[in-house]
């Protein structure tokens, strides 16, 4: 293989390669025999199918392997002979468009190298942690939004408002006659919690145990049942009893709702929680703020395609956050401004530095941390959580894409653990405040 260098400007590589055809032939040779050993035509054995009936019925479409296979194989060579490291994969163009089986193949290969990222000197790094102590007005906060999602009802003597909890029974009618799935005997309703079809609730408002009511009401066009779907119907009602909220009694019982033993138990596991909010918050903070440090410390030369291609996705994202209307992508590609680079090389600057370090220091995404966030994010998906997680085994953008924050996180804390880094105790509201102040300035 001969090798021209056609292009070398920064991090700018262009290699014109010229391959041997005797390379691309022998390749071929090579596949038909292993062939032979298993194609079966008719009026010859297997293994016996003569070697000029293999090309002239397989020959183009392994002689287009062949090529690909070793035009690939000569990349690879380029690369490693080059001690090369591609920041992206390689633009590869055949140029003898006008190839003839047996001829010398024409290539070339266009890509940017990574930069030489200088080294960081992290015990240098100064950064103060805000931390937020766990307060009992904080667990009793917690408490209190528990007990009024856990809201009690009980029997009172009154007619039905909003909120209030009716136990009914209905039948369902079209043009007079009862419909499947319309009826159900000492239905507990919250008017108000929209579990019926709109209209239904509202119609209940004032009714007392003991009334009978008719509800008419038009059934939604999007109705699951099409013989329904946008028709006039009618829900013969009997109340048999109206019952009013009443705020959970927060004691030993209320506890045994979520698994505790006791309500002292329930208390310490809300502390555990909130404190573990709050240590997540403080991470936050911590993190940006040594991004903020390192962005300040180094300067390199970047990837012009990585960049561009960031900034691309820079000014889509901030249009798309601009218009939140405009749901999907078909619109105007967006024209990257200079505030959308500056984003840009903040973010591929750190990206690759951050990438450096872990890569220097051998730190890596185990498959234990990996099956965590993958077992996590399954569950997102009730009664699919199988079918989720085979499917992101079998692709590997969705791999890469779980690993990404991992690794991040990982090397934060690898940085994190050398730096000097004070603690200062803060209220919430200081802490939430400086989020907001961040989030603010974020780029």
């Amino acid at each position: 293989m001969d090798i021209t260098v056609s292009k070398s400007d920064g991090l700018i590589r262009v290699y014109d390669l010229t391959i041997p055809g005797a390379d691309v032939q022998g390749k071929v040779d090579s596949k038909l025999k292993e062939a032979q050993q298993t194609v079966e035509l008719k009026g010859f054995r297997k293994g016996k199918v003569p070697m000029s009936l293999l090309r002239q019925r397989f020959g183009q479409s392994v002689l287009g392997e062949s090529i690909q296979e070793v035009v690939d194989g000569s990349v690879r060579d380029l690369i490693t002979e080059k001690d090369d490291r591609p920041a992206m994969n390689p633009d590869v163009k055949m140029t003898n468009e006008d190839f003839n089986e047996g001829d010398d193949i024409t290539v070339t290969v266009a890509y940017e190298l990574l930069p030489d990222v200088p080294a960081v000197d992290f015990s240098a790094i100064e950064l103060e942690k805000m931390v937020v102590e766990v307060e009992d007005t904080a667990v009793d906060e917690a408490l209190e939004r528990l007990g009024a999602d856990a809201v009690d009802y009980e029997t009172a003597e009154k007619a039905a408002e909003d909120k209030d909890q009716v136990i009914i029974g209905f039948l369902g009618k079209m043009d007079g006659e009862p419909f499947e799935g319309g009826a159900a005997e000492d239905f507990p309703l919250v008017i108000g919690s929209s579990q019926f079809v709109p209209g239904f609730e509202d119609q209940l408002v004032g009714v007392k145990a003991g009334d009978e009511k008719i509800i008419e009401l038009t059934m939604p066009e999007e109705y699951g049942n099409a013989d329904l779907a946008g028709k006039a119907v009618t829900f013969d009602v009997t109340v048999k009893e109206v019952k009013g909220p009443k705020p959970a009694e927060i004691d030993d019982e209320f506890a045994k709702r979520f698994g505790m033993d006791s309500l002292d138990a329930l208390k310490d596991d809300i502390r555990k929680r909130v404190g573990g909010e709050f240590e997540q918050a403080s991470r936050a903070h911590l993190k940006r703020k040594l991004l903020d440090e390192l962005d300040g410390r180094v300067e390199f030369e970047l990837p012009p395609t990585m960049l561009d291609i960031e900034a691309k996705q820079v000014a889509h994202q901030l249009w798309h956050d601009d218009n939140p209307e405009v749901e999907g992508h078909d619109h105007p590609e967006i024209e990257p401004t200079e505030d959308h680079l500056k984003i840009a090389s903040r973010r591929v600057m750190l990206g690759l530095l951050l990438a450096h370090i872990g890569s220097e220091n051998e730190i890596s995404v185990t498959e234990d941390e990996l099956r965590d966030v993958m077992i996590q994010q399954a569950r997102q998906y009730p009664g699919q959580e199988r079918q989720f997680i085979e499917w992101v085994q079998g692709n590997q953008q969705a791999i890469n894409e779980m690993q990404a924050p991992i690794f991040e996180d990982k090397v934060v804390d690898y940085i994190v653990a050398q730096a000097k880094v004070t603690e200062k105790t803060v209220t919430k509201e200081e802490l939430e405040k400086a989020l907001e102040d961040l989030e603010t300035d974020s780029v």
